[in-house]
């Protein structure tokens, strides 16, 4: 697609309040492939004075109506898929038949899923003696990051969206054209003006102007938990609401009882995937000590399988950063069975499919988050060393649990400090609340738990 040299604010594209532009960079080859705007204060200024303009008619539209604007759009998001898919696989260097079911599948599955629910979503209720309305909380501002760069769009666009609320997006600065893409479908699904508004731009520039302007009512932000705290406490100051999706370092367990092979397989396979840039990949693997070197093996085995499989990470920072995680992990004692630092290719942000064994809990690649191929094997003795070590970190955002018996996993699950946790391979549900305890986040994104965090409620007494 051709880059857009202005915002889409107000039902428009309108020039940029300053002359500065970003680069997007091809991770694969490292070339320059489009210039997008570099927003200012002035241009956000801009896009939320057009979503307050627009959030009373849009908030008053009957739910019905929002629900056919939400198909709409999803409509024109699978028409327009092959496109979107290859716009993402230039700009994040996803493969493109994951692009395909994924950046572009994924998003898909969530708009169609808010689209259903805004016809359905009980927006007043019969409390005893009262009526209880749940009314959109205003203008809606979302920052979004790259690794995923149309899924979370959407994953806080439609519930806001089919809540009643406005929306500035302020999205990553590595993947703006999928975002550009997005607007072009909002126009094209007749979206009313203003109702959705893009700047591109900066985080510390458009970004921060966005989540302190004093007339954004909540702010959405999915990203590092640095970030997100200084987010937080920017809201916290204005008493403003957040919805905070942060940082994980989920951990894979896998009881003595379980089909191994196949749990250390699907577990290598969910670290591998989008080269290792998923905030919920389980990134830590806990296996008994009595099926350590098995589970080593299996693990250093498939991570082989996946070396020309996976795209590069997003940009040459990201790139630095996991290789210098790889040189802590060696430095520290971590055994690499498989990876490390050498990759065959001259050009692209590419890192090897690596698995460290011999990793213990308070290692730094235990502990951090990596966002990367990485996935680090600990042993552990028994059922209560298994949880300590699995709580042991200051994220709780995924995990899995592997046994034999589904009941034996579920009560280990149960034990976790976390917000979602797969069971023996369970499918993803669109529907699940997702989100995180301790330090990766505030607050719910998909299905009816993520519609609520766009409303607040008012009730009546009679």
């Amino acid at each position: 697609m051709k880059a857009h040299d202005g915002m889409y604010i107000g039902g428009e594209w309108r020039p940029a309040a300053g002359a500065d532009t970003i680069e997007v960079v091809n991770p694969v080859d490292e070339q320059v492939i489009g210039r997008v705007p570099a927003g200012t204060a002035l241009d956000i200024d801009d896009a939320v004075r057009a979503a307050r303009a627009a959030f009373p008619g849009w908030a008053a539209t009957p739910p019905a109506v929002r629900a056919a604007k939400l198909a709409a759009l999803r409509d024109v998001l699978v028409a327009r898929k092959g496109e979107i898919a290859e716009t993402v696989t230039a700009e994040l260097g996803s493969p493109l038949p994951f692009s395909q079911a994924v950046h572009v599948g994924l998003p898909v599955l969530v708009a169609g899923s808010y689209a259903e629910l805004a016809a359905v979503y009980a927006f007043e209720e019969k409390v005893g003696n009262s009526t209880v309305l749940h009314e959109p909380v205003g203008v809606v501002g979302a920052i979004t990051p790259w690794n995923y760069p149309l899924h979370q769009i959407v994953a806080k666009a439609a519930p806001a969206l089919a809540a009643g609320c406005t929306v500035v997006l302020k999205p990553a600065e590595d993947t703006p054209l999928t975002a550009q893409l997005f607007a072009e479908a909002v126009a094209e699904a007749a979206l009313p003006a203003g109702v959705f508004n893009l700047v591109t731009g900066l985080g510390p520039v458009a970004g921060q102007a966005l989540a302190e302007h004093p007339d954004v009512d909540l702010v959405s932000f999915t990203g590092s938990t640095a970030v997100g705290k200084q987010i937080g406490a920017a809201a916290g100051a204005a008493v403003k609401r957040v919805a905070l999706e942060l940082g994980g370092k989920s951990a894979n367990v896998i009881l003595p009882s379980a089909d191994l092979a196949k749990a250390v397989n699907v577990g290598v396979a969910n670290v591998m995937s989008n080269s290792g840039q998923t905030c919920s990949a389980w990134t830590r693997m806990l296996v008994h000590t009595s099926q350590y070197e098995g589970a080593v093996e299996l693990a250093a085995a498939a991570a082989g399988k996946y070396g020309d499989r996976i795209g590069p990470v997003v940009n040459a920072k990201q790139h630095a950063r996991v290789r210098s995680y790889i040189e802590k992990g060696v430095a520290e004692g971590a055994r690499l069975v498989a990876g490390g630092l050498e990759y065959p290719r001259e050009r692209g942000y590419f890192i090897s499919p690596t698995v460290f064994a011999d990793v213990t809990p308070d290692m730094t690649i235990a502990q951090e988050e990596i966002f990367g191929p990485v996935l680090s094997i600990i042993r552990y003795e028994d059922e209560e060393d298994a949880v300590r070590i699995a709580n042991g970190t200051v994220y709780g955002l995924a995990g899995a649990v592997w046994a034999a018996e589904e009941s034996e996993a579920v009560a280990f699950a149960r034990r976790l400090d976390t917000g979602q946790v797969d069971i023996n391979g369970g499918r993803f549900n669109p529907l699940a609340p997702f989100g995180g305890y301790k330090q990766s986040g505030v607050g719910r994104e998909l299905g009816s738990h993520g519609l609520s965090e766009y409303l607040q409620t008012k009730s009546f007494q009679f």
